[in-house]
């Protein structure tokens, strides 16, 4: 394992981004139902707000969240009336994500004066699962807890990896000691937690990077995650086509995909699903990537291993 892998600055990372979005202040960016295995082994419906905010701090390397960020704080009420707006326009559901491309308990992106009336927004359903830095998990989300009351809270962290020197270099300004702190606090309050994971982040090549995920699904469940979310890297973001450029970075493949998603169910350690937004870029065999799609959303779905695929066309 290298000492370290290169580190670039916010200002680096920041210089190389594209064009924003043009939001509404007053309205999620995206919203949608989805349907989800949840901590009890329940298949459910999930009302995902992605909400309208200000961006992260954090200014992570491979992060491309920003694109659906403001560059000011909302105003008081904005969040609420989001969060109103989008249910009006989404069929009933057991649990609700509020995603806000960052960290929930940030006070200039989500305004803690605004925590009663979210409250009274969602605590009929089941489960709230907001996502939040480890390093900003604080008496607030204690706060929130027991304002959404009977609804329990979740809070899903970014961990990423568990390859110490791979974290340092994604400019996340955590260390593993920062999440396994953030975890314990968090579950010593009755608040659990999932996580994301990044899948081939820089500096790994393609074993390499289904090894440290496989990994980290591990490291992640020591720590009492419940439920791991892997997300295959991708460039867009300015930092990571330049890195892709470099050699540095590629985006990883879908048989890799498939593999962690398999090895991570096979543990049965908790819930591990796989990111499938967009992700027939992985899958170049149009004769059999409309089957590895199905089979790996019915994996998800279900917490099941099914067959593999094999296919006569690319030999797989």
């Amino acid at each position: 394992m290298p000492d370290s892998f290169p580190q670039y600055s916010t200002q680096e990372i920041v210089a190389l981004r594209p064009d924003r979005a043009t939001l509404d202040p007053r309205r999620p960016y995206n919203f949608f139902v989805e349907r989800e295995h949840n901590a009890t082994g329940t298949l459910v419906d999930v009302a995902t707000l992605f909400l309208t905010n200000r961006e992260c701090p954090f200014r992570c390397l491979m992060c491309d969240l920003w694109k659906q960020t403001l560059v000011e704080s909302v105003s008081p009420g904005d969040i609420p009336e989001q969060i109103r707006w989008g249910l009006r326009q989404l069929s009933p559901a057991r649990e609700i994500k509020l995603y806000n491309s960052g960290n929930f308990f940030d006070p200039k992106a989500i305004p803690p004066d605004d925590y009663p009336e979210i409250a009274e927004l969602v605590r009929t359903f089941d489960n709230v699962i907001v996502e939040n830095h480890p390093n900003l998990c604080h008496e607030r989300c204690l706060e929130f807890r027991d304002l959404i009351a009977p609804a329990t809270l979740e809070i899903a962290l970014g961990l990423e990896t568990c390859h110490p020197q791979v974290l340092e270099s994604l400019n996340k300004q955590m260390t593993l000691n920062d999440f396994e702190r953030a975890t314990t606090f968090l579950h010593a309050e009755g608040i659990q937690t999932r996580t994301f994971l990044l899948l081939k982040p820089p500096f790994l090549n393609e074993s390499e990077a289904v090894e440290w995920t496989l990994k980290s699904l591990d490291y992640a469940f020591d720590c009492g995650v419940s439920c791991c979310a892997v997300i295959p890297t991708r460039a867009g973001n300015g930092m990571m086509d330049r890195l892709q450029t470099e050699g540095a970075f590629a985006p990883p493949r879908g048989d890799s995909l498939e593999t962690v998603l398999e090895e991570g169910l096979r543990t049965e350690r908790g819930r591990v699903f796989v990111d499938l937004w967009d992700v027939e870029a992985f899958f170049p065999c149009h004769a059999c990537r409309d089957q590895r799609l199905e089979r790996l959303n019915r994996m998800n779905l279900h917490q099941i291993l099914l067959p593999p695929i094999s296919c006569a066309e690319c030999g797989s």
